[in-house]
């Protein structure tokens, strides 16, 4: 009787420690809380319009001279604007929309007009971080116009970076006329 008194002590021990075990809980180990970082939000881009929708090829009129012009006459008349950028930025600003709506509303007027994009940066940075947001900077202006309706066949962009500023200045009024995308027309 001893033993079988021993015996059930021991088997009674050894399942209370098998249920203490199985229901200890353990230290739930979480990853460290990470403060979320507010992500750059992109230039908002108008819904793409089919061109024979809203955005009927227009046609010159007859005594509308404008192609008659060479390209460097084209080029230095002002009819496609600049759109200037704020600093380290490739968004298209709120304020320059409606410049680049009016470049997308000539260049459907004359729907055989190409254009270069030149993606420019003022002279801060290095030429190699420049080249490439000077690359963002003008295929943000393209990809606006072909979102309103430009064929993307007629707009070719390329990265001038820091290399040719339109104001040698060195100050914040200078380098906020050298963070643009210039409008180039190469071909009519």
């Amino acid at each position: 009787m001893k033993n079988a008194l021993k015996n059930a002590s021991l088997l009674l021990i050894c399942g209370v420690v098998a249920v203490g075990v199985a229901c200890s809980k353990k230290p739930v180990k979480t990853a460290p809380e990470v403060e979320a970082t507010p992500m750059a939000q992109p230039t908002p881009v108008p819904t793409t319009v089919p061109k024979d929708s809203s955005f009927p090829e227009t046609t010159p009129r007859a005594d509308d001279m404008t192609l008659s012009q060479d390209l460097a006459s084209l080029n230095t008349k002002g009819y496609l604007r600049d759109v200037y950028y704020e600093f380290d930025k490739a968004d298209i600003r709120e304020d320059q929309r409606n410049f680049l709506s009016a470049n997308a509303e000539w260049l459907r007027k004359y729907n055989t007009v190409k254009v270069l994009i030149e993606g420019h940066c003022d002279e801060r940075g290095t030429s190699q971080y420049n080249l490439a947001l000077g690359d963002k900077r003008a295929n943000a202006a393209k990809d606006y116009l072909v979102s309103l309706g430009i064929d993307g066949s007629r707009v070719e962009t390329r990265s001038m970076g820091k290399e040719r500023p339109f104001d040698m200045g060195h100050d914040e009024a200078a380098w906020s006329k050298n963070r643009r995308a210039h409008f180039v027309v190469t071909a009519k």
